[in-house]
């Protein structure tokens, strides 16, 4: 099938570099106007491209012997052979064609890879099958490269001679590159890593690390969304973040947690919602100014089953567990199931893959949410990146509460999507977590210790009391503030006042706040 060769110095919205041609998805998704972003385009270039492939930009150019034929089985064959895989693009692109076109591309070579993965991927994505036989006697080849990307082990199609190691299912399905930072990542093994710190301590510090530490992550997560709750609502949720991988993930699960992040449900429904959400702002006149819009009502139990089917694969494929809490969390965050607290719940979800893998020490909670707040602009960027290409393919009309409404068919936009910057960003959060604040705050106990001790060897007081005086001279760089020496701390003697000064600076000297 011929492909119209279009010239255009722009590709949705992005200028095209100078002195290339649009190859592989891009073209397909040019020529057959298909609605859908194309995230990492590719062009060729008409002369010679140093080291055969460069970024630039969002662009990857490819160096002049690249460029394939202009028709639709080239452009397909370059497109599974060079680009990373797009299931969204691809099922779209596929969806664009008659049936006849793909079975011609798979019967023009039944053996070969490329063809084989689109024709596994085309009756996998669509639902539909093509009206062709079965493969021949074949070696089997895997859809995702493993070189390539991280896979599931996989079952094999006897249909294609294809192992079908994605990561999820038709419905709901991430792909994660192997990138050279997640690489990195995985082969460190941060969770003996962490086995190893709090191994050299007593379980009596280990709990107190980790009642700090989820206080920590629990304060942080209503903070990322702008909350400051009162304490008891801060200790409720913190109870629930204790209990995360307890359950198994289920609708009525995370339904039953939702409920207990929204304790007043008077305004905020406590069910999947029934309405139209979008992170935003509003005009004076109250219309929605939408950054990112969410799944239709509608498609939400769907989504939402085959979320947690997938969650049950990668668990039983064991997937680094890192890998798959972000492919969950965000996966959730973006179909944005409920009206409000979905932000919170996201990074519940990742506290629950992480805890029912093991991957956390028992008992400790990594507050992965504190870190995000200290990184929130990076943290907002990665969810930015993936939201803000899928706005203008969907279209929305104002409601009169001031809400949205969602016009065109939008499901797929939430099933599919690459995940790999949130997974580096994900596992950059606990690399932290794990090689500087779990350490940090046992070190911080270590000390208090010390300096309780020393406190009490000189001077009777409540222990409560000599919490406070720590506490009080780390927020004034270790220095007794003299507004508590002439009040709480009135009745110590200058002698005794200078010597626990002493005590506490010696016990936390070259200590980090």
């Amino acid at each position: 099938m011929k492909l119209e060769r279009q010239k255009s110095p722009y590709f949705q919205e992005k200028q095209v570099p100078p002195q290339t041609t649009l190859a592989g998805t891009a073209a397909l998704v040019q020529s057959l106007n298909v609605q859908a972003p194309v995230r990492n385009p590719s062009c060729v270039a008409d002369h010679y491209v140093k080291g055969s492939i460069r970024q630039e930009r969002e662009w990857r150019i490819f160096d002049k012997r690249y460029l394939p034929e202009n028709t639709f089985e080239a452009h397909l064959t370059f497109s599974l052979t060079h680009e990373y895989l797009n299931l969204l693009v691809l099922k779209r692109i596929f969806l664009a064609l008659p049936e006849s076109h793909l079975a011609k591309y798979v019967q023009s070579a039944p053996t070969g890879i490329a063809n084989r993965r689109a024709w596994f991927l085309y009756e996998f994505l669509t639902g539909k099958k093509l009206k062709i036989a079965d493969a021949p006697k074949v070696t089997t080849i895997d859809v995702l490269d493993a070189k390539k990307y991280f896979a599931a082990a996989g079952l094999v199609s006897k249909r294609h001679k294809v192992r079908n190691n994605l990561l999820g299912n038709s419905l709901f399905c991430p792909i994660i590159r192997r990138s050279e930072k997640l690489t990195h990542y995985v082969d460190q093994e941060y969770a003996i890593k962490a086995q190893q710190i709090i191994g050299k301590i007593s379980s009596r510090t280990v709990a107190r690390a980790a009642s700090f530490l989820l206080l920590a992550d629990s304060r942080a997560s209503f903070e990322i969304e702008g909350e400051r709750p009162a304490r008891n609502r801060l200790e409720r949720w913190g109870r629930a973040i204790q209990q995360a991988g307890r359950h198994d993930l289920t609708s009525a699960e995370i339904i039953r947690l939702h409920k207990v992040l929204i304790e007043d449900s008077k305004f905020t429904q406590t069910n999947f919602r029934k309405e139209g959400v979008f992170i935003g702002e509003r005009a004076t006149d109250g219309e929605p100014l939408p950054e990112f819009i969410g799944a239709r009502p509608n498609d939400l139990e769907e989504l939402m089953s085959a979320l947690i089917d997938a969650n049950h694969l990668m668990n039983t494929s064991q997937l680094d567990a890192v890998l798959q809490a972000a492919a969950i969390a965000f996966g959730f965050v973006y179909i944005h199931p409920f009206e409000d607290g979905n932000g919170r719940l996201h990074r519940y979800l990742i506290h629950h893959v992480l805890t029912q893998r093991n991957y956390s020490p028992p008992g400790l909670v990594f507050p992965v949410s504190s870190v995000m707040l200290d990184w929130i602009n990076e943290y907002r960027n990665v969810l930015q990146n993936h939201s803000a290409p899928l706005m203008p393919f969907i279209e929305w009309q104002p409601t009169t509460k001031g809400n949205v409404e969602v016009t065109n068919d939008t499901a797929d936009l939430y099933r599919y999507f690459d995940c790999t910057e949130a997974c580096e960003f994900l596992y950059r959060c606990v690399e932290r977590t794990i090689n500087s604040d779990l350490p940090h705050e046992i070190e911080y106990l270590k000390r208090h210790d010390q300096a309780m001790q020393g406190i009490m060897n000189e001077v009777e007081m409540p222990d409560r009391k000599a919490e406070d005086l720590i506490m009080f001279m780390r927020q004034n760089n270790w220095k007794l503030p003299k507004t508590r020496r002439e009040g709480e701390f009135a009745m110590l003697t200058d002698t005794e006042a200078a010597l626990l000064e002493k005590l506490v600076q010696e016990a936390f000297a070259g200590f980090e706040k």
